[in-house]
C-alpha cells in the first residue's frame, strides 16, 4: 500500500498536463500512487491520460461534476496514508513530497503541511507580478494556525499534503463550493490538527485566463458562505488559542461587509456589532456600523 495518494485533478488543460505529469515522475519520494481524475475534459486531456499516464489509476467523470465532487471521488479511491491534491496546470519541485512526508513523520500532531512557491505564467516562467491574482504567495507559521485561516485562506491547494485521517475525522470536501471548498477543508483540519509550512519554493501555481480565482462573483459567494459557516462553530472553540479572538472579530467585520453588499443592512449591523463586542478598540468597526444606518447605496461603499 502506498504512503501517498496523489489526486491529479484534470479539466481542459492539455497544454500543461505533460509538465504536471513530468513533475510527479521527478519526485525524489517514490512511495506514491497517482489517481488521475478527469472532470469532463473536451480538449484531448482524456486521450492524453489514456495514452501517457502509465501506472496511474484513471477515472473519467461522465459529465463535469465540479472540483470538490471530483476530489471526493479521489478520496474514496485513495489507499495512501497521506493525500496530495495536484491541479493539472501546476508544477511541483522534485523534493516537494519528500519534505512534506518528513514533516508529517516528525510530528504526529500535524495534520496538513504546505509549501512555499511562486506563480508561473503559461511558459512556466516565474510571473513578474508577485500577486498576479490579487494576492501574494500565501504562507502560515507552524503549529496552531486556526486563527490565521479564519482571517483568510493562506494555503495553495497544489502545495498541500494532508493525512487521510483528517478527512476521515472532519468529512470530505463540500461539493457545493465553486472555488473555496479547499479553504473550508483546511479550516476543518486546523480545528483539530496543527499545520506545518515548508518554507521552500516547491510548488508552482500557473496563472492563466481560466483560473477559478478569476471568477470573482462565484469566489465572493463562496467566501460569504464560509464566513457565515464560521459563526456556527465559533462558540465551540477555546478562545485561549493564539489569535483566535481577533480572528473571529475580523470574520464578523468581513461578514458585515458581505451582508451590506447584498443589501442586508440589518444583518450587516448585527455583524459589525459582534465584531465590536469581540474587539472594541477597532475604530473602523464603529464607522462601518454607523454606515449601516445610512442608505443602502452609501453603506455599500464601505467595502
Amino acid at each position: 500500500m502506498p504512503r501517498v495518494s496523489i489526486l491529479l485533478t484534470c479539466f481542459n488543460h492539455l497544454d500543461y498536463i505533460q509538465e504536471a505529469w513530468d513533475s510527479i515522475q521527478a519526485q525524489t519520494y517514490r512511495d506514491f500512487e497517482v489517481i488521475a481524475l478527469d472532470d469532463g475534459s473536451t480538449d484531448g486531456t482524456r486521450e492524453w491520460l489514456t495514452a501517457h499516464a502509465s501506472g496511474a489509476r484513471i477515472e473519467f467523470n461522465p459529465q463535469n461534476l465540479g472540483t470538490y465532487a471530483t476530489l471526493n471521488r479521489g478520496l474514496e479511491l485513495a489507499e495512501g496514508e497521506f493525500i496530495a491534491v495536484f491541479n493539472d496546470d501546476d508544477v511541483w519541485g522534485p523534493e516537494k513530497l519528500q519534505r512534506q512526508v518528513e514533516a508529517l513523520d516528525k510530528n504526529p500532531r500535524v495534520g496538513l503541511v504546505h509549501t512555499s512557491g511562486w506563480f508561473i505564467n503559461g511558459r512556466s516562467e516565474q510571473h513578474p507580478d508577485p500577486a498576479p491574482l490579487g494576492f501574494p504567495w500565501p504562507k502560515t507559521g507552524n503549529g496552531d494556525q486556526l486563527a490565521t485561516l479564519v482571517d483568510h485562506n493562506q494555503i495553495i491547494t497544489s502545495s498541500v499534503l494532508f493525512r487521510r485521517a483528517c478527512a476521515e475525522q472532519s468529512g470530505p470536501f463540500d461539493p457545493q463550493f465553486y472555488g473555496c471548498g479547499d479553504w473550508q477543508m483546511w479550516l476543518r483540519i486546523a480545528r483539530g490538527w496543527e499545520v506545518a509550512h515548508v518554507d521552500e519554493p516547491l510548488t508552482f501555481y500557473r496563472v492563466h485566463d481560466t483560473n477559478a480565482a478569476r471568477n470573482t462573483t462565484k469566489m465572493d459567494e463562496d467566501s460569504w458562505r464560509i464566513r457565515e459557516w464560521i459563526t456556527t462553530w465559533e462558540g465551540a472553540e477555546d478562545k485561549s488559542r493564539p489569535g483566535l479572538d481577533n480572528a473571529f472579530a475580523h470574520n464578523w467585520v468581513c461578514l458585515g461587509t458581505e451582508r451590506a453588499l447584498r443589501g442586508d443592512l440589518k444583518g450587516a449591523r448585527q455583524a459589525y456589532g459582534e465584531a465590536i463586542r469581540r474587539r472594541p478598540t477597532r475604530a473602523k468597526s464603529y464607522a462601518r456600523y454607523l454606515a449601516t444606518l445610512l442608505t443602502p447605496k452609501v453603506a455599500r461603499q464601505w467595502r
